[in-house]
């Protein structure tokens, strides 16, 4: 395969006949060789996105912020949040747009739209979950908190923070329909973009009310959390970008329903995969707060999933834990451990695997997809489901 970069042919122009079929189960189907490629290629669009995220942030504090007592703190703050994470959802939306387009900055900056939405829901969701760390820094509500804390204002710290952090989210909401109204595509294009745009910001909020009633002292069923895990976090992390990316490059109704089908399978595996970071992973891994989901009483899917599979004892122990003090160290050991003997993350791992396959061999039988999309597509697949962070 050539060497991948963003300004490379457009998809389609002698790259046609390459699929991704026949890897071993479990595994990328790409080599080391082209797997070394397509992460230089993803890592300059997430370069060039940051870049230009960054450089409309910049102009719309100069234009809006600037002047406001605490500015100075209020940019590193914005840019923090605007500039940090892996940059997935932009990706996937560009990713989109080349499945039918050739390169282009306009691209990246429709691309760099889905970042600063991605912001806007990091903030408020802190903010709702009472999470004290992001990306293994405060959050912003905490930082805010600190803030007006540290200038002797009147009033309650906490409530400062809270307050400011989803006002910040609110800003960063309309930043982001702004930058892909003035991102330089063509009206026609943003036509069809748009309903792709709506449901990802529609389907994001009422995931989010939905997973806040979504507490594991209620013993919700295994499939009712799958069905809110795609409405809050799958469709919105991996389908409607990369559905909006191909939305605006003007991609065909069949191949738009390949790309929405794939996004579905591997919206699920990502979240799949972000429960068991929620409930074992460390914070030096996640940036949050280690087994985050527990401590909160988050009904994640395998925390249902192994309530479906307990032996009536370990249900009954299970019941005592959920009702436990969430920051009893000895208390969290003792749920993962439970959880892990029920087999329930053996049967989330396999249910990631079994969707991220199912969506490579999905887009490697789609006659409308290049070679060079069809690799990428089948990378940012296994990449959502091998991930640790």
């Amino acid at each position: 395969m050539q060497h991948l970069r963003p300004e490379g042919p457009a998809v389609g122009e002698g790259e046609r006949g390459r699929t991704d079929r026949g890897a071993p189960p479990g595994s990328s189907p790409l080599g080391d060789g082209e797997r070394s490629d397509l992460e230089s290629w993803s890592t300059n669009v997430r370069a060039r996105t940051r870049e230009l995220v960054l450089d409309f942030v910049h102009a719309q504090w100069a234009n809006h912020v600037r002047g406001v007592e605490g500015d100075d703190f209020l940019s590193d703050l914005l840019g923090e949040y605007a500039a940090s994470g892996k940059y997935l959802r932009s990706t996937l939306t560009y990713l989109g747009w080349r499945c039918g387009a050739k390169a282009g900055e306009h691209a990246f900056r429709a691309a760099g739209s889905a970042e600063l939405l991605h912001a806007a829901a990091l903030l408020q969701d802190d903010v709702m979950d009472d999470s004290a760390l992001r990306r293994g820094r405060p959050a912003a509500h905490v930082q805010l908190e600190q803030w007006h804390r540290s200038r002797g204002v009147p009033g309650s710290s906490s409530r400062f923070g809270r307050s400011a952090a989803t006002l910040l989210g609110n800003l960063f909401l309309v930043w982001a329909e702004q930058m892909l109204r003035e991102s330089g595509m063509s009206a026609a294009a943003l036509a069809r973009g748009w309903p792709y745009y709506d449901a990802m910001r529609s389907e994001l909020a009422v995931g989010q009310f939905v997973d806040l009633l979504n507490d594991a002292r209620r013993k919700p069923c295994f499939r009712h959390v799958l069905d809110v895990m795609s409405r809050k976090s799958g469709n919105y992390s991996v389908r409607r970008p990369l559905e909006l990316g191909a939305a605006l490059a003007g991609c065909s109704p069949p191949l738009l329903e390949v790309l929405g089908g794939y996004g579905d399978l591997v919206g699920q595996a990502f979240q799949l995969r972000d429960d068991l970071l929620g409930t074992f992973g460390e914070a030096s891994a996640t940036g949050k707060p280690s087994a985050h989901d527990l401590r909160t009483h988050k009904a994640t899917s395998v925390v249902a999933l192994a309530y479906e599979l307990a032996t009536p004892t370990a249900r009954g122990e299970m019941d005592r834990l959920s009702q436990a003090d969430a920051s009893d160290e000895d208390d969290i050991e003792s749920w993962q451990i439970l959880l892990a003997a029920t087999g329930a993350v053996d049967v989330v791992e396999n249910l990631m695997r079994s969707r991220v396959e199912e969506a490579v061999r999905l887009v490697g039988q789609c006659p409308d997809l290049g070679g060079l999309c069809r690799g990428l597509l089948a990378d940012m697949a296994f990449r959502c489901f091998e991930r640790t962070t």
